[in-house]
């Protein structure tokens, strides 16, 4: 029998995959960067080829390390960067152009298009998004535009667009021969091109935007009974496993911190920083900036929902002060650079290095550093970075507690960043809520295992799940409520000057 579940975690800066048994805990795992391709400023590309290449590797290093053999998994699950756009060709499996990244902003000028006509909220009422650059319907058509094999390859037919999971699925199940070509609700919710309620393709907005229908995916459930395919004896893990979960990286994690009833809600805290709370079975239109999406849909069950706040940049800023400004030489060394001071000195950071996603899409925003005296020296700055990660996220909260009507009372936190105790403790004090980190900090993955198990059967249900979630830390706030007002004031203030900077 079957012991095991794996996971393929296609992140904006890794792919790793993790071994899982049945209480949730990890029993293998590897992991490899993959190149960030910067061709212009404010454009992002990862090359899909090396994203494949890289997933294969880590499935069969995560085997070989633990000892277990790929004939072991009941299945296997996918969770991915979620806006992230791939176009191919359906009968070589090769990309017309490289993947194109949720940050970047080269259809700033497409969107300005779409807008033109209805304004930025034009097709809200159906997807739940605003028109931005953050999409995937406007990376499909750059492409479309911009690469004349790709808009040759559409007119024949032989052309598939799919997000990372799709084009992960499509060739762990066989590719070119007969790869199945899926995407689950929760990553066609990120295209501006699904509709919320039906969870079908829109026809009118496909025909707005010139994408045509043949090359899109099926949509299917998050976890689904009807497994898409199995994977290849020939393939990274030498056996025949059924692939049957996919959930965008940060529902998966909603998933992986079993946030399951209606106004629950986690934070993710990695490369960006993705806050969702659950709203139930029915899409709660945002009036505040936020994202209304699909949470997960479980097969032969209604779809859930939540709203969500999107900030491009947390981790990101940790990295560009390592890698651009050579502060230090891994990014835990923040913490250790921060704690030096008690407070930031009056400067803060605003890092709109793409614009400034939820509540402000404001693609026009540019970062600043702001309150800088010849007193601020590098532990300032250290101290600035991780407060403005937590800054965003309070932004965040303000509009979710008035978008659901339901104040958060408690952040189940996971990512990257949450080893950070005084990013953590910071983050606890500006939304006044207690913060609490489970035993499993790698919920996104852990989410994705859950889709794939409660599809094959391996975990029964909801309760086994739950059984499996434990606390490893919380935060409660520690600071008064005066100081707390003054220094979001401050935030603001600085978030004004990031403002028009772009015409």
């Amino acid at each position: 029998m079957a012991q095991y579940i794996g996971a393929v975690d296609s992140g904006t800066t890794s792919s790793r995959f993790i071994i899982f048994d049945q209480h949730g805990r990890i029993v293998g795992m590897d992991q490899k960067e993959h190149r960030q391709i910067y061709p212009k400023p404010g454009w992002v590309e990862h090359d899909p080829m090396e994203i494949w290449a890289n997933t294969q590797e880590v499935i069969r290093g995560a085997l070989a390390k633990s000892g277990i053999q790929g004939s072991e998994l009941a299945a296997i699950g996918i969770t991915n960067q979620r806006e992230t756009t791939v176009v191919w060709d359906k009968t070589t499996g090769k990309p017309f152009h490289n993947a194109i990244v949720w940050q970047c902003t080269r259809t700033h000028e497409l969107c300005k298009q779409l807008a033109a006509e209805g304004g930025q909220d034009r097709f809200r009422a159906r997807t739940g998004l605003p028109i931005a650059t953050y999409f995937s319907g406007p990376k499909i058509r750059w492409i479309l535009d911009n690469e004349p094999k790709a808009r040759s390859a559409a007119e024949k037919g032989d052309i598939l667009f799919g997000t990372i999971e799709t084009w992960l699925i499509w060739w762990l199940t066989g590719g070119p021969k007969g790869g199945a070509h899926v995407t689950d609700v929760t990553n066609a919710s990120r295209t501006m091109l699904m509709d919320l309620k039906s969870l079908q393709w829109d026809d009118e907005i496909l025909g707005i935007m010139g994408i045509p229908r043949h090359g899109l995916p099926r949509i299917v459930p998050s976890s689904d009974a009807q497994t898409w395919g199995p994977t290849s004896e020939n393939g990274p893990l030498g056996a025949r496993i059924p692939v049957c979960g996919a959930v965008g990286d940060q529902q998966a994690a909603l998933v992986g911190q079993t946030c399951f009833a209606p106004g629950e809600a986690k934070n993710t805290y990695g490369t960006g920083c993705f806050l969702l709370m659950h709203t139930g079975h029915e899409p709660i239109q945002s009036r505040h900036g936020l994202i209304t999406t699909l949470a997960y849909q479980f097969s032969g069950r209604k779809p859930s929902y939540c709203l969500e706040g999107s900030i491009a940049i947390a981790g990101a800023l940790v990295q560009w002060l390592r890698d651009n400004l050579r502060m230090f030489d891994s990014a835990p060394q923040v913490e250790k650079l921060a704690r030096e001071v008690e407070d930031t000195g009056g400067m803060y950071i605003v890092p709109a290095f793409s614009g400034l996603f939820a509540p402000y899409w404001r693609p026009d925003a540019r970062g600043v550093m702001v309150g800088l005296t010849r007193y601020i020296n590098r532990n300032h700055i250290a101290r600035a970075v991780l407060e403005a990660t937590a800054y965003q996220t309070k932004d965040i909260v303000e509009a979710m507690n008035k978008d659901s009507g339901v104040p958060l009372k408690t952040l189940k936190v996971d990512g990257g960043m949450v080893v950070n105790e005084l990013l953590m403790q910071f983050q606890s004090d500006i939304l006044d809520v207690p913060v609490v980190r489970p035993k499993v900090a790698e919920t996104t993955c852990l989410g994705a295992a859950y889709a794939a198990g409660i599809a094959c059967g391996f975990w029964s249900g909801r309760e086994e799940l739950y059984n499996n979630w434990e606390q490893d830390k919380a935060w409660t706030p520690n600071m008064a409520d005066a100081k707390r007002r003054t220094m979001y004031t401050g935030w603001k203030k600085a978030v004004e000057r990031t403002l028009n900077w772009e015409e």
